[in-house]
């Protein structure tokens, strides 16, 4: 462990090793807890941010974006990708790193792998949804999709929600036999049931909650008008890019739906599909107590979540607390130290190998001043 001593120039640096050592050292429910808390408090500000929808750049194999927000006291940004092929050359399909930076000054506090916190991140703003709209007393839980997301979905619902049973579906059989390996003999699943279905249809029968994390860039309709009880709650995450999609329009047309920033969902999300006066509530006019959650126990409710960049802002924010707190992480020599903070050019500047250089050619010739262009 290399510990990080505050220094008003210096940027603190958290690679993957870092974050999951934190992540062991404090335990996995309370990190989750813990980001949900800073979310939940971010969301409660939400009018105090310079809010945007995030900056696609598409490609036939995938996207890479970027996510900027700040509020009066910090900037934030996460750069990240995803490509569904990724898995085919050893890489993750989801890939991230974010910077978190002092506005009054511009300097960046820290840089932090955003890979591994952009799941749990994920997960907890999940259950944050799920706690206001879906019903108090569920139990029971559908995972379609168990890639590299679902054990943080699928503990952070057991250990915040008190989900005592997943079922789980994933056109790749060997996702699902991974997602149980690393469920099982778990200590942060006691009392977890895990039952592996042979489709999306015998998973979601019966669940009070179904979350949906597919990962293929296609328009796909993995839940189907018919498929919900009354009084599901639908936590739609894997719907995240143009053209991108696992909810059928007749399912939200029967539903009432919940958003992030509804510009941007409008374009990423499940949403897509709708006509654009289809009415939906953004997260935290609920959460701020001026709109409704579920009308009724038989009302079907859908977050349709794409990823806001107020949650990467959160999570960085909680890794650079945390980070200080455990001693996590070291320092970045990203900017510059300079004896003159108007002489950038000491650092390139050439040294002189004697106390008189020789004269180069036109030495003599007299320095005219230039205008500085920008």
């Amino acid at each position: 462990m290399t510990h990080f001593t505050p220094h008003c120039q210096e940027t603190l640096f958290l690679s993957p090793s870092d974050v999951a050592g934190l992540v062991r050292s404090q335990g996995m429910a309370a990190t989750l807890d813990g980001l949900e808390a800073y979310i939940r408090q971010d969301f409660s500000r939400w009018s105090r941010f310079d809010k945007s929808a995030r900056l696609a750049s598409h490609s036939p194999d995938g996207v890479i974006e970027l996510m900027p927000i700040a509020d009066g006291a910090h900037y934030s940004f996460k750069y990240v990708n995803g490509h569904p092929k990724n898995t085919s050359q050893g890489l993750p399909t989801v890939m991230a790193f974010g910077v978190l930076a002092d506005v009054s000054t511009g300097m960046p506090m820290l840089v932090s792998e955003l890979t591994l916190a952009t799941a749990l991140r994920t997960a907890a703003t999940s259950v944050l949804a799920a706690r206001a709209l879906a019903r108090p007393e569920s139990r029971v839980m559908a995972l379609i999709g168990n890639g590299a997301q679902s054990e943080f979905q699928a503990l952070a619902f057991h250990r915040l929600l008190g989900i005592d049973e997943i079922r789980l579906y994933d056109t790749d059989a060997a996702a699902t036999a991974k997602l149980v390996r690393n469920l099982q003999d778990n200590p942060d699943t006691a009392g977890l049931r895990l039952r592996a279905c042979a489709s999306s249809l015998e998973a979601v029968r019966d669940a009070d909650i179904v979350t949906t994390l597919t990962a293929d860039k296609t328009q796909a309709a993995i839940i189907t008008a018919g498929m919900l009880r009354p009084g599901t709650h639908l936590n739609a995450v894997g719907g995240d890019c143009p053209g991108k999609t696992e909810i059928h329009p007749e399912v939200l047309a029967a539903a009432k739906v919940f958003v992030e920033y509804e510009p941007q969902t409008r374009v990423e999300g499940d949403l897509q599909q709708m006509p654009a006066g289809f009415a939906v509530t953004e997260l935290w006019q609920v959460l701020a107590g001026q709109a409704t959650g579920r009308d009724s126990a038989a009302q079907v409710t859908v977050f349709d979540s794409v990823g806001f960049a107020l949650e990467d802002f959160s999570a960085l924010r909680y890794l650079y607390d945390q980070a200080r707190r455990l001693g996590l992480g070291r320092a970045l020599p990203l900017i510059p130290r300079l004896d003159d903070p108007k002489d950038l050019y000491q650092l390139v500047r050439p040294a002189l190998s004697g106390a008189c250089a020789a004269p180069s050619a036109g030495a003599h010739a007299k320095p005219v001043a230039e205008p500085l262009l920008n």
